[in-house]
């Protein structure tokens, strides 16, 4: 069985390759050559996940060129495949300073179930997507790779929403 399991895993993470480029997108780069005015989407950095038989709690890291209530991370978000929303995280203040971690959940997935996941600023949104995102499932794990231009964007007005910054 976990001998399965780990073909499994090894078989998701070829198909990941294959199907897109693994991730640097220009965000990315940008802030490696040390431009982080030219950051204008929140970055998803790590996933973990925890929890058992389809109550998962997932901690996101997110990098975000927060500022304040003016430019700040409001929410990351758990997306399937099919571009629907899973779960949404608020984030009712900015984070100035640098990469932090919140969790969220539990919310109803499958180990095995393949779901994005990605974070919102207030005042760019995701651009087209242009903000690092993760992919994966809970049994294999995540890790950075490159969203579609304007996948599930529609998804941007759906409930939860934040209230106003808190600071």
């Amino acid at each position: 069985m976990k001998s399965l399991r780990s073909l499994s895993c090894s078989l998701m993470v070829l198909m990941i390759l294959t199907l897109s480029s693994f991730i640097v997108p220009d965000n990315f780069e940008n802030k490696e050559k040390g431009n982080p005015n030219s950051l204008l989407y929140a970055d998803i950095i790590k996933v973990v996940a925890s929890g058992a038989g389809n109550s998962y709690t997932f901690a996101v890291t997110i990098d975000s060129p927060d500022t304040g209530c003016d430019q700040y991370a409001d929410w990351w978000e758990v997306i399937s495949e099919d571009g629907d929303l899973i779960y949404r995280r608020i984030l009712a203040h900015s984070h100035v300073g640098g990469p932090f971690t919140r969790s969220g959940g539990p919310f109803a997935i499958s180990e095995n179930q393949k779901v994005w996941i990605r974070a919102h600023m207030n005042n760019t949104g995701f651009g087209a997507n242009e903000g690092i995102t993760y992919f994966g499932t809970v049994a294999c794990g995540f890790k950075a790779l490159e969203m579609s231009p304007g996948f599930a964007l529609d998804i941007e007005d759906d409930e939860p929403q934040p209230d106003d910054c808190l600071f």
